[in-house]
């Protein structure tokens, strides 16, 4: 191997590295401050722990937000859902799609800093969950054109974006004491860090990367038309619904019971223990997306059991908080978070070994789709969950 092939494949991990850790940033960073944009844009006082609905106001028995982060976990997936349930089946228009991607994600983090009111947070969160959706299953897609090693540097990218993104959102508020709109402007580096990967150093099959698509295309021709990508779909399900139930479980986890589960009277305030759950949780994520080539797992079943083990015990901590200390609490998110980083990576791995090349561009986007559902199933799940809780005595 060449010094010019040895740096030109640097590149090329590298890249993907960076375009994975900046498309699933926002997403991140979105979800980690659910429970202060829901805080900061509630039309209740801070304080206030009730519902106001038809004249009738309903007391919490807890602590609890008048709506679950469940809410910003819908409007943060439901928009990218839509787009990777349609992008498998149109063609591949790179540069149009992460130009589209950067502006949306631009717009997104002005919207959230900018709104006085929950419905606007909302549509700023709903730009961030396109920008993310169009940009995973098109760059799923595109990684068809190089070696199976870009898939683990992808998925280590977007673990870091996790951990990276609830880390600098959680220490810029925290140790920092920046305001959250201006903690999201100081953000926007991170979509024009995006731009820069994928056109100055990302070394693409050909140089006219329109050409490259085009060329995919009529090559595959007989293989990607609609009617032959829904005929396929069936054996996708071996990949989709193992990783669709992780990430329901985990978001149903994460959105629903989170909030919930907190400690009082100790060094940190129940807000900051959220931030640390995330921050936590994505640790997890980012060592198992990272060591996909070290620990290679085909049966994702068996992830999908542990993390069912783990809504269990969520909920039973959320009830009776018979979990005596918070370090042990840590020690289980940490667990999360490696199952549900696992069962990404190795989906996506599995597809690059498994299924034929002229069916990898539509299997790698459709798989994406399965995980959207499962989180988006845990945020219709999670709202009503949060709320039951939330009456409870604690």
């Amino acid at each position: 191997m060449t010094d010019t092939t040895v740096k030109s494949n640097i590149l090329t991990l590298t890249s993907f590295w960076i375009l994975g850790l900046c498309n699933n940033f926002g997403y991140v960073v979105m979800l980690s401050s659910a429970h202060d944009i829901l805080k900061s844009k509630s039309s209740v006082p801070e304080g206030n722990d009730t519902v106001i609905s038809n004249s009738t106001v309903v007391a919490y028995a807890r602590e609890c937000n008048h709506l679950s982060t469940g809410v910003i976990l819908l409007a943060d997936i439901i928009p990218g859902l839509l787009i990777k349930t349609f992008s498998p089946f149109f063609a591949l228009h790179v540069n149009r799609r992460l130009s589209l991607c950067i502006g949306l994600t631009v717009a997104s983090f002005i919207t959230v800093a900018r709104a006085n009111t929950e419905l606007i947070a909302a549509i700023g969160v709903a730009l961030t969950a396109m920008a993310s959706g169009l940009g995973e299953s098109t760059l799923l897609s595109y990684m068809v054109n190089y070696e199976r090693g870009v898939i683990t540097s992808w998925s280590s990218g977007t673990g870091a974006a996790g951990i990276l993104g609830a880390l600098t959102y959680a220490g810029l508020t925290g140790f920092f004491n920046l305001s959250p709109s201006t903690t999201l402007y100081l953000m926007l580096s991170v979509p024009g860090l995006m731009g820069v990967s994928f056109w100055v150093l990302l070394e693409h099959p050909n140089k006219d990367v329109t050409q490259i698509t085009q060329h995919s295309s009529e090559s595959n021709k007989q293989n990607q038309t609609v009617s032959s990508k829904i005929s396929y779909m069936p054996q996708l399900m071996k990949f989709m619904i193992p990783l669709g139930l992780v990430y329901f479980f985990e978001y149903l986890i994460n959105q629903g019971l989170f909030e919930l589960v907190y400690f009082e009277n100790i060094w940190l305030t129940h807000a900051e223990q959220y931030r640390w759950y995330q921050v936590l949780y994505q640790l997890g994520v980012f060592i198992s997306r990272t060591s996909v080539n070290l620990f290679p797992i085909e049966k994702i079943w068996i992830l999908t059991i542990l993390q069912g083990f783990n809504v269990i015990l969520f909920l039973i901590e959320a009830l009776y908080s018979f979990i005596p200390n918070i370090y042990i609490i840590f020690a289980i998110i940490v667990f999360e978070g490696l199952l549900g980083g696992g069962a990404y990576a190795n989906s996506y791995h599995n597809i690059m070994k498994k299924v034929p090349k002229d069916k990898q561009e539509f299997s790698m986007a459709m798989t994406s789709f399965a995980d959207s559902i499962g989180v988006s199933l845990a945020g219709v799940l999670a709202i009503p969950l949060h709320n039951r809780i939330c009456l409870l005595p604690k």
